[in-house]
């Protein structure tokens, strides 16, 4: 379970510079540039406000990032664990649109010149704060817990793409909530267009999981 984390790590890794690079072409209205271009931030790019570390942008970019990890690693172990190509499609999707994303938010945390970390709760950008923490390693709502995560990787088969479905399935659900909180309340324009694609996209995820689970005759809750 755990070289698999790795290897996610590592590849989010060569993501945050181009998370950055992401960010100040798109709020410069360069977000269609391709090609070389794209790879040159603007000039007029520095104009773009700086957010706050306290502010809903930064705690967006911090706690999704660490969200988006969870998934990331779930989706490596389960490919792992079954030969089901559905699943293993599904959990390859998610693994990598997740890092992408993961890549953007740390890279635009670089950017801003702002701490990857922080001394507050997870969520206190949205007024949960220590409500938000669950137990076991569950840091924020929706996030599987060590137990549940170590019980993912003994798994095999059916079983264990029900196990995963559920756990993305709950996950996802988490994840929504915090996308459609910064869609109200970040102010970088760039990120809270990625948080409603977010919304778009994990609303589609939802639908298509429980047509999965439905399939292998399980309900979307354990």
């Amino acid at each position: 379970m755990r070289p698999a984390g790795l290897v996610a790590g590592a590849a989010v890794t060569a993501l945050v510079a181009a998370g950055a690079i992401t960010y100040a072409v798109a709020e410069d209205g360069g977000a269609h540039t391709t090609g070389k271009a794209a790879a040159v931030p603007s000039a007029t790019a520095t104009a773009v406000p700086v957010p706050a570390a306290d502010s809903a942008d930064a705690g967006f970019a911090r706690d999704m990032a660490v969200h988006h990890q969870q998934a990331v690693e779930m989706s490596y172990i389960v490919r792992d664990r079954t030969r089901d190509t559905e699943v293993r499609r599904l959990a390859y999707d998610i693994a990598q649109t997740q890092a992408n994303q993961r890549g953007m938010l740390l890279g635009w945390l670089d950017l801003w010149g702002l701490p990857k970390v922080s001394a507050d709760p997870p969520m206190t950008w949205m007024g949960m704060g220590d409500a938000a923490v669950g137990e076991d390693g569950a840091l924020m709502p929706g996030m599987a817990t060590d137990a549940q995560l170590e019980e993912l990787g003994r798994l095999n088969g059916r079983q264990a793409e029900i196990s995963y479905l559920r756990l993305m399935t709950a996950h996802h659900r988490g994840g929504l909530h915090m996308a459609q909180g910064c869609a109200a309340k970040c102010a970088v324009g760039v990120e809270k267009r990625l948080a409603r694609s977010m919304v778009d996209g994990q609303r589609s995820e939802l639908r298509l999981m429980a047509d999965m689970l439905k399939e292998r005759g399980a309900a979307p809750d354990s």
